[in-house]
């Protein structure tokens, strides 16, 4: 879907942002009725927060945006998939669609806690997927 693409470069924008700031390069946007209202990165080591995840963050920026915490009306597009923490904050928020780039097949929620998400939530995987692996293996390269 040409919309998830658009919506999935702006992700990109937030993870390369990460990137430049010694973040491990996960970005993400909250959509809800066609409007961004949410966008963060990772923030781990800038916080010294090892929950300063992107999702956790666009969550928290998202819910301060609406007034509420369920973000059922919104999607969140993330350039990789949640782990398991951030898989679980987005099943209390109640998020409609949940759009990642790349999987993680080491901490991904899909492994380990493929249930986490709420019933409803609509899940679309490999949007951009290319650029968002590379992205990741560009920067932990760097890192070995």
């Amino acid at each position: 879907m040409k919309e998830d693409e658009v919506y999935m470069e702006r992700a990109l924008e937030e993870a390369r942002a990460a990137f430049d700031a010694g973040e491990v390069p996960v970005g993400a946007v909250v959509v809800c009725r066609g409007r961004v209202i949410a966008r963060a990165h990772n923030l781990t080591e800038t916080l010294t927060d090892v929950t300063a995840h992107a999702e956790m963050q666009a969550i928290t920026a998202a819910a301060g945006e609406l007034g509420g915490k369920y973000l059922n009306e919104c999607t969140l597009y993330v350039t990789v998939e949640p782990c398991v923490m951030c898989a679980g904050a987005l099943g209390w928020s109640q998020v409609g669609r949940v759009v990642y780039g790349c999987g993680d097949e080491k901490r991904g929620f899909r492994r380990f806690a493929p249930d986490a998400l709420h019933p409803r939530t609509e899940v679309v995987g490999g949007v951009k997927e290319e650029e968002c692996m590379r992205l990741m293996k560009e920067f932990f390269r760097g890192k070995r």
